[in-house]
């Protein structure tokens, strides 16, 4: 999975470079098709944004989170890219087709 972390009006530390690498990690868990995600942390006067983009096999995945704290909207964007992502699982896997069973022909002499 490649991960790239900007921040806009923000300089990403490594502290919070490590801390979203930690919370993308437990995606990883659940759904081994991540192809990429990009993560944009900004920050407004009171307003921390932490957004994140997914791309998995046939579908991206948009999330954004926003709260008071940097580190806490980190965290409700991990459990809300969490859900969206165990969500198209279930339906990846709902609606996976189950193998043709061939009928046998009765032998003819």
């Amino acid at each position: 999975m490649n991960l790239s972390i900007t921040g806009r009006h923000l300089e990403v530390t490594p502290a919070i470079r490590e801390y979203v690498m930690n919370k993308m990690a437990r995606v990883s868990r659940h759904f081994d098709n991540v192809i990429d995600t990009q993560v944009i942390l900004s920050i407004d006067r009171l307003k921390h944004t932490a957004e994140v983009t997914m791309r998995l096999r046939g579908k991206d995945i948009h999330c954004e989170a926003v709260d008071e704290n940097l580190y806490s909207a980190i965290d409700l964007l991990a459990d809300k890219i969490d859900r969206q992502v165990i969500k198209y699982k279930t339906k990846m896997q709902n609606h996976a087709h189950e193998p043709v069973k061939r009928q046998e022909l009765p032998a003819t002499e």
